[in-house]
């Protein structure tokens, strides 16, 4: 595990947990804005092309898929990656390119050459810089704070992330409605150029020292694969999520279609009824401390599992006018259920994993999940070509029960808590 190298000396009293608190802030404002502006994105870039390319269900799922198939290209690499590099440094540099990328779409926009193959690249090369970016994160949080914070702290920046989903997509499709889909994107670019400034003013971070002789890549990424698909608990819980990606990534390829093109919902509606994914996420963050310290970890994580099919299984039943209700609670139902697994799982890798560990553990664990993100976002978009978006949000329904059928057939349907 990295610590930093300042303000972590317990023998400093109030000052020192100050000096702490203060650097996990400038980390939490970091993340936030960046989150943001990847809300609006996510609204905009869909409806940019639906609305102003006319693109199809398949030709919008190419755009999410490229979003995650980073995972699947450099997500082992960048445990290692960020193991050896400067982590502040690589940081700021992974912002920085994601704010060139973005900012090319209403570039090209303005000079009338933007098509479809320029937001898979965007896509694509966002994901590429947001893959380095999030193993950074996530093994960045526990150099900050004691392990019995991690639980709440992983809440909040979790009920942070709700609450940027929950505005974010209501402000993109205003934005779209506005501006234009194209302008709206020029709120990520500064989001990021902001991260940036931010994550340059938090403090070096020393990386473990490495005993013997400097290993290979491929051995350091075998050791993390080993690690997780041998563990009894981290190896299912990864399987799980993979199976909850694999539904979230047909989820994201199907929505604005189903949304526009079936229900005939205006971008503002469109983005009001994204947002409502932010409200169950930032309700299920809020509830995670109490439900695990009422539950324990093991059977919260379980229950969730458990609830995240049913409110799955409403989506394909929306309708028009107050029919749309129901995939509003669909929607925020499952994300909740899910950040709620998510939450849970994460806590325990950061709290388990051996700290020379860690970067590789969550990146590879990343990887397994993630990447069957664009696999989701492909089948989804495939079978809304034969059958229609309504079909293929009830097959994902059906697939969302993949999920808690992996956790019951592992030790951790015996836990209370997860150990």
């Amino acid at each position: 595990m990295t610590t930093v190298t300042q303000g972590r000396d317990e023998e400093h009293g109030r000052y020192d947990g100050a000096a702490r608190a203060a650097v996990f802030w400038r980390y939490w404002g970091a993340s936030t804005v960046s989150g943001a502006g990847d809300a609006v994105t996510s609204v905009a870039l869909p409806l940019l092309a639906v609305l102003e390319l006319h693109a199809s269900a398949f030709e919008v799922s190419l755009i999410t898929a490229a979003s995650f198939a980073s995972w699947l290209l450099i997500g082992l690499p960048a445990g290692v990656l960020v193991h050896r590099l400067p982590l502040r440094g690589t940081q700021v540099a992974m912002d920085l390119a994601r704010a060139v990328a973005v900012a090319s779409v209403p570039a090209a926009a303005a000079l009338g050459v933007l098509g479809l193959t320029q937001l898979i690249v965007v896509a694509l090369v966002v994901g590429l810089a947001s893959v380095v970016f999030d193993v950074g994160n996530s093994t960045f949080l526990p150099s900050l704070v004691s392990k019995d914070e991690l639980t709440a702290r992983n809440s909040l920046t979790s009920g942070t992330r709700a609450a940027t989903q929950l505005g974010g997509p209501s402000l993109g499709g205003v934005l779209v409605q506005v501006l234009g889909a194209a302008t709206s994107v020029v709120v990520d670019a500064v989001s990021y150029v902001v991260s940036a400034v931010l994550m340059g003013t938090l403090p070096r971070v020393a990386h473990p020292a490495q005993e013997g002789p400097r290993r290979g890549m491929g051995e350091m990424i075998r050791e993390g694969w080993r690690y997780v698909t041998r563990h009894p608990v981290i190896g299912p819980c990864a399987a799980d999520a993979t199976a909850v990606n694999f539904v979230c990534g047909g989820l994201m390829a199907l929505t604005p279609v189903f949304l526009v093109d079936t229900l005939g919902a205006p971008p503002a509606l469109v983005g009001a009824l994204i947002a409502t994914e932010g409200v169950g996420t930032l309700i299920g963050a809020a509830l995670t401390p109490r439900i695990v310290a009422r539950l324990g970890s093991g059977r919260a994580l379980r229950w969730a599992a458990l609830a995240a099919p049913c409110f799955a299984a409403l989506l394909p039943l929306a309708g028009h006018s107050a029919a749309l209700g129901l995939f509003a609670l669909g929607n925020g139902g499952f994300a909740g259920a899910v950040v709620v697994t998510s939450i849970v799982t994460r806590t325990y890798r950061q709290t388990a994993t051996p700290p020379e560990l860690l970067p590789r553990v969550m990146a590879t664990v990343r990887f397994i999940s993630w990447g069957a993100i664009p696999f989701g976002a492909l089948a989804a978009g495939g079978a809304a070509a034969l059958w229609g978006t309504r079909a293929s949000l009830a097959l994902l329904a059906v697939l969302s029960t993949v999920s808690p059928a992996v956790l019951l057939a592992s030790p951790v349907r015996r836990m209370r808590e997860l150990a």
